[in-house]
């Protein structure tokens, strides 16, 4: 599957993505890019994007896109905290649908 990593989720997590071709905002060069931009752009090249962003879904009508939103909750955005959420991430990956919104973690 083709993952967007969000700014805001270390960029070290997406080696944690096994089997996955998972690039982040800033790879793509897309880093400082307000949300319903960036959601645009996601959506013409990615099924999937995982962020930390607890309020994307109050700021964008995330049920119009046609990208899976994967929201990682965890007490910080440090490494050390999003880590363990991974394996219901990857869990969860084969199971969202486009236009969906899940959270995963705490």
């Amino acid at each position: 599957m083709k993952i967007l990593l969000d700014e805001c989720v270390d960029e070290r997590l997406a080696h944690d993505f096994a089997g996955h071709d998972v690039l982040t905002v800033r790879q793509m060069g897309w880093k400082g890019r307000q949300n319903d931009e960036l959601l645009a752009l996601a959506e013409r090249h990615f099924e999937a994007f995982v962020t930390t962003d607890r309020n994307l879904s109050f700021q964008q009508n995330l049920a119009r896109i046609n990208i899976a939103v994967l929201v990682l909750t965890a007490p910080t955005n440090r490494l050390s905290d999003l880590r363990p959420i991974v394996p219901a991430l990857l869990k969860a990956l084969p199971l969202v649908k486009k236009g969906e919104v899940r959270e995963i973690g705490a």
